[in-house]
């Protein structure tokens, strides 16, 4: 009988083996192997995403220093000189029309 299979399985002892179950969606068994060379290949993409990210930031501080009056002007700013200044350069502009 049908019902019978379903309720001697669940009937089964504790230590009795059962059937495997297949494993669903992303989930597989992986070798150390493939796992190194997935992180490997995780890590050099993360590595680009930053260079790619830091060279943007770079060329955005360096065409801010470009507008920014600076004496003598081939003084180079930090990065973090660069935007202070930049930030007190916009204050005392917006102060000047705020006065006019």
């Amino acid at each position: 009988m049908p019902g019978e299979a379903a309720s001697s399985a669940a009937a089964d002892p504790p230590g009795a083996p059962r059937e495997r179950r297949r494993r669903r969606g992303r989930a597989r068994a992986r070798t150390e192997a493939l796992l190194h060379t997935l992180k490997r290949s995780r890590r050099v993409k993360a590595n680009d995403r930053e260079r790619n990210r830091m060279h943007h930031l770079n060329a955005a501080l360096d065409e801010l220093r470009s507008v920014l009056p600076t004496f003598p002007d081939d003084t180079k700013l930090t990065k973090i000189e660069t935007l202070r200044f930049a930030y007190n350069y916009i204050w005392a502009l917006s102060e000047t029309l705020r006065l006019a």
